[in-house]
């Protein structure tokens, strides 16, 4: 039997600036290029990149119907939609713009909770440099602190304070 190999999606690579030298419509237009959805699973503790969260189609929203009441989804499991963007300075690229979004999943019944207005402003505020992370708990912190230091460690260290102080543990 053979083993199925899962695609490994890092984060994405930052391309030449698509506008660079055009002086035309759309210069300084904000740009998705630069932006992974990163889904931290609480209780597992475990955080990955899984791009089908630009479209709400993650492994984990596939087939959910979600509810913006979280009152109405019992026993939901916790997760977090983290939208990191990356930029470059002079030294490297750098963890530019995070923002966590909550959202929970009852497999079970189909249903889960998330808010879509935070969900797309926090996309827009990552792409515009943000940091927000502080709402966070400490657990889920802790889990995007490690999975962004081991996925880059010279881009974590290039990241500004704020993100590195927002993500310290409690």
């Amino acid at each position: 039997m053979e083993e199925k190999k899962g695609k490994n999606i890092g984060f994405n690579i930052i391309k030449n600036d698509p506008m660079d030298g055009h002086k035309g419509f759309g210069k300084g237009v904000l740009t998705l290029d630069n932006v992974s959805p990163v889904i931290i699973d609480v209780e597992a503790g475990e955080a990955v990149v899984d791009v089908g969260a630009m479209h709400a189609r993650s492994v984990v929203e596939k087939g959910i119907k979600f509810l913006p009441d979280r009152n109405e989804v019992p026993d939901a499991k916790p997760y977090w939609v983290v939208w990191v963007t990356i930029d470059r300075k002079e030294e490297g690229p750098y963890y530019a713009g995070v923002t966590a979004c909550e959202m929970t999943v009852n497999r079970e019944i189909r249903r889960g909770y998330k808010s879509l207005p935070e969900h797309v402003n926090f996309l827009d505020k990552s792409i515009k440099r943000r940091i927000i992370v502080g709402h966070m708990d400490g657990k889920s912190k802790a889990i995007l602190a490690d999975f962004l230091k081991k996925h880059d460690p010279g881009m974590w260290d290039r990241s500004e304070n704020q993100l590195k102080a927002d993500l310290a543990a409690e």
